[in-house]
């Protein structure tokens, strides 16, 4: 199963709630939706993260060997994933690669950086669009570390809009009152767009796609940029 997820919710799990994240994906959803696909939080096994501030896909099984098949995939590197991410300033060149190392912060538990002898990281990026202040980049990471795109995109100078994190509040250098307010989103921007399933024992081929959500959607409609197709 796929589900668009909803920023600010938190895939986080504890011991002492081992199946709370999916709870609370499913919680998120609604009534007619839960009701259609039969969903029994209790019955379903999550495959995948994302931070509490992105939207978008997460794939969800209903087994035990559904569940094996597709954590195999993504840990193989078969799985391929593509982002969606409004961030500050025009990358150049306007597509690349970034192979910068990653591993934790130790003055800042919270963050992750760029360090020699920390973990491989890969991302492969492409700007979408130009607007004032800001570009739209579609990131292919081919590694899939924590906060990686986040971190790889505040190395290079052009920090995620609303991550406060790694970024700080740029939009307050921007002059225009409405276009100020679409770049303070309150999360960062970036939208786990599509995933690229290869065919296991579990599914077919699969090409799934998450609706850009309304926030994005808001600050490139104020920012003059056509919303991205997902073909």
């Amino acid at each position: 199963m796929a589900i668009d997820k909803p920023a600010g919710l938190s895939l986080a799990t504890r011991r002492a709630e081992p199946g709370g994240a999916v709870t609370r994906l499913v919680a998120a959803l609604t009534e007619p939706e839960r009701a259609e696909y039969v969903l029994m939080p209790d019955a379903l096994l999550l495959v995948h993260r994302l931070d509490v501030g992105t939207s978008g896909v997460v794939l969800l099984a209903r087994d035990e060997d559904a569940h094996r098949a597709l954590v195999r995939a993504f840990s193989e590197r078969r799985v391929a994933k593509t982002y969606l991410a409004l961030a500050w300033g025009h990358p150049h060149p306007p597509e690349g690669r970034w192979s910068w190392p990653l591993g934790p912060n130790r003055r800042d538990r919270r963050r992750m950086v760029v360090t020699e002898g920390g973990r491989p990281s890969v991302t492969d990026y492409a700007v979408e669009a130009r607007g004032p202040h800001v570009s739209l980049l579609r990131l292919a990471p081919a590694t899939g570390r924590t906060h990686q795109l986040r971190v790889h995109l505040a190395h290079a100078g052009h920090p995620i809009v609303g991550d406060d994190l790694y970024g700080g509040p740029r939009h307050r250098g921007v002059r225009e009152p409405e276009l100020r307010r679409l770049l303070d989103p309150g999360r960062p921007l970036l939208h786990a767009w599509r995933l690229h399933l290869p065919d296991t024992d579990a599914t077919p081929e699969l090409i799934l796609a998450a609706p850009i959500p309304a926030d994005l959607d808001a600050a490139l409609a104020g920012l003059g940029i056509a919303t991205p197709s997902a073909s």
